[in-house]
């Protein structure tokens, strides 16, 4: 089965750098990223496999802080429309991976610059 992943983690995933809130977290995340590689992914709205271990998720909504729920889904949107996919589609991580480096620039103006994540991302080694 396919790992789901929703659209900024389609981006993001690609510079994990295995950190995350937990060691359970991390943990999850790494095998969804190897299911990713083998397999490919099937593309979501909302909550995917990788949010199921976040803390922060209750009710398939992102508690993280005020607002970030609607924060998450601008993302998603933004990377699906970058990577011009779109939800309920299986596609593959070298295809992801492809398509990722055509829209980079664009991705780190728009989404990268005020990222919490950006401590512990490999973005700006690219």
């Amino acid at each position: 089965m396919y790992p789901r992943l929703r659209g900024h983690h389609l981006i993001c995933l690609q510079f994990y750098r295995g950190e995350g809130y937990s060691e359970e977290f991390v943990e999850n995340l790494e095998r969804v990223l190897e299911k990713a590689k083998k397999h490919g992914v099937l593309v979501v709205e909302g909550a995917d496999d990788v949010c199921k271990a976040c803390p922060y998720l209750v009710d398939g909504r992102c508690e993280y802080k005020e607002g970030a729920e609607e924060e998450i889904r601008y993302l998603d949107c933004l990377a699906l429309t970058l990577l011009e996919l779109s939800a309920e589609r299986v596609v593959s991580w070298e295809e992801i991976s492809g398509k990722v480096m055509d829209v980079l620039e664009e991705w780190k103006e728009k989404a990268c610059k005020d990222c919490e994540w950006r401590n512990v991302c490999h973005v700006d080694d690219v």
